[in-house]
């Protein structure tokens, strides 16, 4: 099950990659820190893109690959910009929560647009793990109003939404095997979302461009970081339903509660184990169902 190797990988390197733009943001802004992953990672997909063609034929993109690529590209900025949103208004836990109801949204989306199959286990094991990062965020829901839960809701179906485009292109090139499909969609894909953000801030924020050159060496360590686990998300994406792919990335819910209690000595509340139990629970029962 190469699909959950890939995974794997790619949570862990996109955890380096927040960490590395969270020390960005106070230096270019939060609009300049998101540019960074976009613009500072596609040189480096474009250069994978032409290692991979001195040993394997490319595969020709047409214009479906194309619009759904331009799809998961223009939904992961919009989803980005509702999280940071929700984040600004009701903090990190809840939004961290709602985000994550992403894998059932893709599985009904994906169940409905590309007819991948769900069955009631399947499903079920989505919902059970889902239900496990509501609990286990620690989130203050008592204080979280309906707009909050609303962009945070709406960011989770965004990214949803943004996965299954990337799906989308890949089943859509006509041939090359599942790491060459990856890197071209990933080439396109970036190249998009570079274009998109250098325009908006060239018209719109200025300064963040100049921020972002000064603090070039951050930036290209950030953008190599994200270019690479966007890799092995859309190696996974190759392989198997992007669901599955999420649901078992909630496995990065567990490890950050953990690392929080081993190294910032935070305390955690019981229902928050409860929580991280039923995350392992849905990852394992969903492991069976797809295996």
């Amino acid at each position: 099950m190469i699909w959950v190797a890939a995974t794997l990988i790619a949570a862990t390197a996109q955890t380096a990659r927040n960490a590395a733009q969270a020390g960005l943001t106070r230096e270019v802004g939060t609009l300049g820190a998101t540019a960074v992953r976009f613009v500072f990672g596609f040189p480096f997909a474009a250069l994978a893109l032409v290692a991979a063609s001195a040993w394997v034929p490319l595969p020709t993109p047409g214009l479906q690959v194309i619009g759904w690529a331009a799809l998961g590209a223009l939904a992961q900025i919009a989803a980005t910009a509702f999280m940071l949103m929700t984040m600004r208004d009701k903090g990190f836990g809840v939004a961290t929560a709602l985000m994550k109801t992403e894998p059932v949204t893709l599985a009904l989306v994906g169940a409905l647009v590309l007819a991948e199959p769900l069955g009631p286990a399947r499903l079920a094991a989505i919902g059970l793990a889902t239900l496990g990062v509501v609990l286990a965020s620690g989130a203050s829901w008592g204080r979280a109003g309906w707009g909050a839960v609303g962009t945070g809701i709406l960011s989770g179906a965004l990214f949803g939404l943004s996965a299954l485009g990337f799906r989308g292109a890949l089943l859509a090139l006509p041939d090359g095997g599942h790491v060459v499909r990856a890197i071209t969609v990933l080439t396109i894909t970036l190249g998009l979302q570079a274009a998109i953000m250098l325009a908006w801030l060239a018209l719109r924020d200025r300064a963040a461009l100049r921020a972002i050159a000064a603090q070039w060496r951050i930036s290209v360590g950030a953008g190599a970081l994200g270019a690479f686990a966007s890799l092995f998300w859309f190696i996974g994406f190759a392989l198997t339903p992007a669901a599955n792919v999420r649901t078992l990335a909630l496995v990065e819910v567990v490890m950050a509660q953990v690392l929080s209690g081993r190294v910032f000595r935070q305390s955690v509340r019981p229902v928050q184990l409860i929580g991280m139990a039923l995350i392992l629970a849905g990852v394992g029962w969903l492991l069976a169902v797809a295996a």
